[in-house]
């Protein structure tokens, strides 16, 4: 198929379609020139109904910020995601056939492409595309100094875009790399973040790639605090900013847990305790960075 190339986290992908001219803006750092690199995932987008897959349910969510309901289904050869609108009953589906070397997708959409879902789920179908390439796009704030990332992790309104903003604010040079969804890969032993076109609420769609300094879970206190951990705390850091999806598959969790593994041998993990002050932001940037 040729099309649309767009390289993410040093993976690329071909649609049929502009990404970009579908109203997918944060693609368009990501668009390439086709035929400069190997293509390991092709994505077809199909107008009409949507089609009945034989499958089994692994997971449902229910998505405030698409307004949606979804479903995340294994078949034969391939996993399935359904997103269902809540306002007006339109469906859209993704298939991923994991048998062929080269991942497909195939997206049927009813009546107007709805942007929103169409996004997400090829965030859904991107994550398993780069699970065995120890891939993993992790519910992080992001950001870049002095050549590397740090990576702050949480629960959804416990501050990590605020901590972020901090460092920006109070450090200079410091800037944000993605406030919601990077890509992490290990890649020969070493843990890289890299910026994607999925930035949640903050337009931030960057293309570069740069090593880990540290990964820290931050939390709110009422005091500055932080702390290295050891092997299994950090996998209880890591682990809750994963899709959560994918833990429900086996297949997908054994990819996401090694991947992990990788991760937490090269690279420290943090547990952050911090108020919304700059003196936080100074104080996991000289921990971080060993300053």
């Amino acid at each position: 198929m040729r099309g649309y190339d767009y390289i993410i986290a040093d993976v690329c992908l071909r649609s049929d379609r502009d990404l970009v001219e579908l109203g997918l803006n944060g693609f368009k750092p990501f668009a390439v020139e086709c035929d400069i690199a190997p293509v390991t995932a092709t994505i077809s987008i199909i107008d009409g109904d949507v089609p009945t897959i034989d499958s089994e349910v692994i997971a449902t969510s229910h998505l405030s910020e698409t307004d949606s309901d979804g479903c995340f289904m294994r078949a034969a050869n391939s996993y399935v995601y359904t997103a269902t609108r809540r306002d007006n009953g339109n469906k859209a589906l993704f298939n991923i056939d994991t048998h062929n070397n080269h991942i497909e997708c195939y997206i049927a959409l009813r009546d107007k492409i709805d942007i929103s879902i169409l996004r997400f789920g090829l965030w859904v179908m991107f994550g398993i595309v780069i699970a065995p390439l120890r891939g993993i796009a992790i519910h992080s704030s992001a950001i870049a100094y002095n050549g590397h990332a740090a990576l702050f992790l949480g629960e959804s309104g416990t501050g990590k875009s605020t901590h972020t903003r901090l460092w920006r604010e109070n450090i200079e040079e410091a800037r944000l790399l993605n406030d919601d969804s990077p890509i992490l890969r290990v890649i020969d032993g070493k843990a890289y973040a890299y910026g994607s076109p999925w930035s949640g609420k903050t337009p931030c769609y960057i293309n570069k790639r740069l090593p880990v300094a540290g990964l820290a879970r931050l939390s709110q206190a009422p005091h500055n605090k932080i702390v290295q951990v050891g092997p299994l705390l950090a996998i209880g850091a890591l682990l809750p900013s994963c899709p959560h999806i994918f833990t429900k598959d086996e297949h997908l969790q054994d990819e996401l847990c090694t991947t992990l593994g990788e991760v937490i041998a090269s690279t420290p993990v943090y547990r952050l305790e911090c108020l919304p002050d700059a003196a936080a932001a100074e104080l996991s940037h000289k921990t971080l960075f060993k300053l």
